[in-house]
């Protein structure tokens, strides 16, 4: 499955479009943009931009997917059914439909747990082209446990939309990449590039394979647009190779795993 991973400093459903128009030229099936892709980052009051999952917002992304054929995963700040605020993505399939809605679980930093209610569903997948794909948003990939409760769901592609920060390059350059050999899956992860507001946002979206590889990379300054295929046989050659998750010894793991102790 071809995979186009759009790093931009522009939200907003004209972009999108036309990264969905340039995707689908170059016969991807997905694309993959930054988180809160439709609104931007920095913003005064999400409170005021958040819209339900059926809202003016995601139907105009829907429409673009229709539009160009191709699936499309944005970021934007949904407005729960209580009345909460949470750090969303959706997965538009390809004929305009929606395939998935995850909201953020971790939260990072004073910005976002002032503005945002943290979900509480882990693992939203869904599927397209035969493979099963899995939705996480930029800090939660940063958690080993979350990636390895999706390869443990099933999850072959983990569509990350995130807003990584600088100094904090490694976390794209080392650990996305680790993410994927340790839980033996894909990870797409696409970032915003250039400065909103207070924040300094550092590229380096990548495509991340479960054999070490990195396909793709953008670098840290420009916008592009990425692509890369995501192949089911080096998937299946790769997890015969590294049985990480068949050699697994759980009965060791629950103690730690469920501690409320921090170092």
């Amino acid at each position: 499955m071809r995979i186009a991973l759009h790093q931009s400093g522009v939200p907003g459903p004209e972009t999108l479009d036309d990264a969905a128009r340039r995707a689908a030229a170059r016969s991807a099936r997905l694309l993959l943009t930054p988180e809160l892709s439709l609104t931007g980052y920095a913003l005064a009051d999400p409170a005021e931009a958040a819209q339900p999952a059926d809202g003016p917002g995601p139907a105009a992304v829907a429409a673009i997917a229709r539009r160009h054929g191709v699936a499309v995963v944005h970021g934007y700040p949904e407005r729960g059914e209580d009345g909460a605020v949470h750090n969303s993505v959706q997965l538009i399939g390809p004929e305009g439909d929606l395939r998935a809605n995850y909201r953020k679980t971790h939260l990072y930093g004073p910005y976002e747990s002032a503005h945002y209610t943290a979900g509480s569903n882990l693992c939203v997948q869904t599927e397209l082209d035969g493979l099963t794909l899995g939705l996480l948003v930029c800090y939660d990939v940063e958690f080993p446990e979350a990636v390895r409760a999706h390869a443990l769901a099933g999850t072959d592609v983990l569509l990350v939309p995130t807003a990584l920060m600088r100094p904090y390059d490694t976390v794209a350059t080392t650990l996305v990449p680790a993410r994927a050999v340790e839980s033996q899956l894909y990870v797409a992860y696409a970032n915003r590039v250039g400065r909103e507001g207070e924040f300094d946002f550092a590229g380096l979206s990548c495509l991340a394979a479960p054999d070490g590889t990195v396909p793709a990379r953008a670098d840290g300054s420009s916008s592009a647009l990425l692509l890369a295929d995501a192949d089911p046989a080096a998937l299946r050659a790769s997890r015969e190779r590294n049985p990480y998750l068949a050699d697994r010894r759980p009965e060791l793991y629950p103690a730690w795993s469920r501690t409320d102790r921090t170092p």
